[in-house]
């Protein structure tokens, strides 16, 4: 390893766990002060570092790094705009229903939410110092924090010329080894060759990255295991709404895959049910305002239980706290 401060270290075996970095699609006054991502331990020290004095900040981008960024801004008293080029939030992951609702909850809190609206450029003063932006329908906005959230990539730059074999992250086998002996990958940097099952070759989430982990440390001291991340899973949080999803649930329903839709009248639960039409095998499950057990849908979507073997079964799926109001008849009633 040749370090760029100077000198180098020899390995015998060697793990890249280098992460991701935030996406940046050149935009006039990327590289200002006060412009800043939110994945890194640096990008947390400068938040800290321009919050004080702060009288708005406007952050680009729609997914879960953009709405966490959202809420530590809003903790703060600093007003926020939040630019997703998209007409509604999140809507490549979450059904229609399910993205108007996080739409309304954003909103609510008073969040300035700009749907279908984009970033041109970050308007900096002659110290190079971000004070406001354009987008693209010719607004400014007076800002002195940006936060670029636009998703991440691989980050993988140094290894160029190494002879490690790159795409959109490092390549490795189901033994997360690369195509040099004694050097493995995992976390957000690591690329499948091939995809296993419905997942995406890259998968920059905390979960499938602590389970690479397990397995490429088994690897490395010699015990050959493939990695096998079963049934897809995450959970996030929107401001104040808890996000939990199992298995598969696409923004729309597909030829073979019905939903079922419930939403509890208050506007901040729900719970949506894929399933095959023809065998009635459960797909998958989006969980908003509901708290259910991780263990319970993986088990159903490793046994490819019905959706009414499912249904008859979600009160012990329940993990929400003591005094929380229960609603699993009245969703099994409604999908009856």
């Amino acid at each position: 390893l040749h370090f760029s401060g100077g000198g180098e270290m020899k390995y015998d075996q060697l793990l890249i766990a280098s992460g991701s970095k935030s996406n940046m699609f050149d935009w006039p006054g990327q590289d200002a002060k006060g412009v800043l991502g939110m994945y890194s331990k640096q990008d947390l020290e400068m938040l800290e570092e321009n919050t004080p004095g702060c009288t708005r900040a406007v952050i680009v981008g729609g997914g879960l790094i953009g709405i966490e960024m959202a809420e530590m801004l809003h903790s703060r008293k600093i007003p926020v705009t939040l630019l997703v080029r998209e007409k509604s939030f999140w809507n490549n992951v979450l059904p229609k229903e399910e993205s108007a609702m996080i739409n309304r909850h954003i909103k609510e809190h008073g969040i300035d939410l700009r749907l279908g609206e984009e970033l041109k450029e970050i308007i900096t003063d002659e110290n190079n110092r971000a004070i406001g932006i354009e987008t693209k329908n010719g607004e400014k906005i007076v800002c002195q924090i940006v936060g670029l959230t636009a998703g991440v990539s691989p980050n993988i730059a140094f290894l160029k010329d190494s002879g490690i074999e790159t795409d959109k992250g490092v390549l490795v086998n189901r033994n997360l080894q690369t195509n040099i002996k004694n050097i493995f990958a995992a976390g957000d940097c690591a690329q499948q060759r091939e995809a296993i099952g419905e997942r995406k070759t890259v998968e920059a989430v905390w979960y499938t990255g602590r389970m690479m982990g397990e397995t490429v440390a088994l690897n490395i001291c010699g015990k050959e295991l493939p990695y096998d991340p079963g049934p897809w899973f995450n959970s996030a949080k929107f401001l104040d709404i808890e996000y939990m999803t199992y298995g598969w649930v696409w923004p729309e329903e597909k030829d073979e895959v019905k939903h079922f839709y419930w939403e509890h009248a208050s506007g901040k639960k729900a719970i949506r049910i894929a399933y095959d039409k023809n065998s009635r095998e459960f797909k998958g499950v989006n969980l908003f305002g509901i708290r259910m057990k991780h263990d319970y849908f993986d088990k159903a979507l490793r046994e490819k239980q019905t959706v009414d073997q499912v249904l008859k079964n979600l009160p012990s799926a329940n993990f929400d706290p003591e005094f929380y109001k229960k609603h699993e008849q009245q969703i099994a009633a409604s999908f009856t």
